[in-house]
């Protein structure tokens, strides 16, 4: 079987936006496919031109609301619909609709033969919006009626088993051409790895539709192409990624990805979300990936599925990276020496020596950057809201420790040298500061703080725009991501990698 073609999924409410839109996209594809139920009532009357218009082959679909489309009218006259954009067939193929999306409940004779006789492969598909699928390969061979049909799956997957479950089942299928999917934020992967379903394509949306698609989790094409290099990805691939929960956002991707280009290497990194670090471990042994970064909230819950860690994961007690070592899972802290870099990167010093530093959280980073805070001699406190955990961390590296509430102030102040954020507080938040997006709001800068904030997106969190405007110096962790990043780098490749602009 070929190379998984790119198909550009097109749901404008007119032909005109759509064709400017295949302009912008056509080096990223090898196909469209023209969503006929989002076209205006008008425009539908005119979509038969509409292949040759385009240039490229195109995928007719007229999708019912039923399968997660927009098409609320009857059959009958759907089928007209369908009739109209497959009447009088050019001899030139590549003016005809080269595919049309029929769903396996959808057998109308006469609209099966013209496609038969003047070239047109039939995608017979099956969608579940509410939930998963098993026994696909079983449900394609009932599906396919003849050898020119192309069968479709595509599911709503619970959890992460129910996409690790698509790639068991169809690691083998190559009998003939098919299309599986997993929709959503969770099924992303069979997306970039749809090499490793043998799937026939993989769908991708402009960005400026993108929110039509949003719920059945499209990505761009753009994107596919240049941050996952999907034209390259094949069986001798090496796979590494990012697991967390949710996992709504992470540049690691773009760091990675980068890096194996600038190093010649074939591999790719992808995210692999779930809120059950062994439901990531699972889909790991199964698609064969080799090494992974562990995020929110997993960097504890990994420890007990080790076979082995490293002394900092041993000291800090989580792990944020964690490694395939002959056949066993290995773990690995990066965190603390990449937030030591950039640290003392930021305050231009190469010691913390008489500098007295609050902590704000007590989660895995916290740990980390508590080791990371001793290790270079500062004396510290841990703020948190919960008091026992503050002092959990506190007392394993000789630390003071307080409730992070506004009764704390005076403690605080008194620990205000470098202020370090280290909670989720704010990541993703836009806007002016307040107590859900800040988890200082109740403190009041003076202007001499150094402010350092582990998140990286937005760029200016609430707290450090409150501590900028009174005069602070302040950084976000985009530094602590990269540099912790490199490490992750050499560790799953064994090469080292940083670029020149970032010495």
């Amino acid at each position: 079987m070929g190379k998984p073609l790119i198909c550009l999924t097109l749901t404008c409410k007119t032909i005109a936006e759509d064709l400017a839109i295949i302009e912008k996209y056509r080096p990223y594809i090898d196909l469209v496919e023209l969503r006929a139920d989002h076209l205006d009532e008008d425009e539908c009357l005119h979509i038969r031109k509409f292949p040759s218009l385009a240039n490229i082959p195109c995928i007719l679909t007229i999708r019912r609301s039923c399968d997660g489309g927009l098409y609320n009218g009857g059959e009958t006259a759907r089928t007209m619909l369908f009739a109209r954009a497959m009447a009088f067939a050019d001899q030139n193929s590549k003016n005809n609709f080269q595919y049309v999306d029929f769903e396996e409940d959808y057998h109308i004779p006469s609209l099966q033969d013209s496609a038969l006789a003047f070239g047109t492969k039939i995608i017979r598909s099956f969608h579940n919006m509410t939930g998963p699928e098993t026994n696909l390969i079983e449900h394609c061979n009932k599906m396919r009626r003849t050898p020119y049909e192309i069968p479709k799956i595509a599911f709503k997957p619970e959890t992460l088993e129910d996409v690790t479950r698509l790639f068991e089942e169809t690691k083998n299928f190559t009998e003939y051409d098919h299309i599986f999917c997993a929709m959503g934020t969770l099924g992303l992967p069979s997306r970039i790895l749809c090499h490793k379903t043998h799937s026939y394509l993989t769908f991708t949306s402009p960005k400026e539709t993108i929110s039509n698609t949003s719920e059945i989790g499209h990505i761009d094409p753009i994107t596919l192409n240049e941050l996952y290099h999907f034209r390259t990805l094949d069986e001798n691939t090496k796979i590494y990624g990012i697991t967390g929960w949710p996992l709504s956002h992470t540049s690691s991707p773009e760091l990675h990805n980068g890096g194996y280009l600038a190093t010649g290497q074939n591999a790719v990194y992808i995210p692999v979300r779930t809120p059950k670090i062994t439901h990531a471990l699972e889909f790991c042994n199964t698609v064969g990936v080799e090494g992974m970064s562990v995020t929110i909230p997993h960097k504890e819950t990994v420890l007990p599925e080790l076979s082995d860690y490293d002394v900092q994961v041993k000291d800090i007690l989580a792990s944020n990276t964690i490694v395939k070592r002959d056949g066993r899972w290995v773990g690995y802290n990066t965190d603390a020496d990449g937030f030591s870099r950039a640290l003392l990167e930021f305050l231009g010093v190469e010691k913390l020596k008489r500098r007295k530093v609050a902590i704000i959280g007590a989660g895995g980073a916290a740990r980390a950057i508590a080791y990371a805070v001793k290790q270079l001699g500062a004396k510290a406190c841990i703020f948190n809201r919960t008091l026992a955990n503050a002092k959990a961390i506190a007392e394993r590296f000789g630390f003071d420790y307080a409730k992070l509430d506004q009764d704390s102030v005076s403690k605080l102040e008194s620990y205000s040298d470098i202020i370090i954020q280290t909670t989720s507080v704010g990541n993703g938040y836009y806007g002016p500061s307040n107590e859900a997006n800040d988890p200082i709001y109740f403190y009041q800068f003076k202007g001499t703080e150094n402010l350092y904030d582990i998140i990286y997106s937005p760029e200016i969190t609430p707290v450090m725009a409150r501590a900028k405007s009174a005069g602070c110096n302040v950084s976000n962790g985009y530094s602590m991501l990269k540099y912790q990043g490199y490490m992750q780098f050499k560790m799953f490749t064994g090469v080292d990698y940083e670029p020149v602009e970032s010495k």
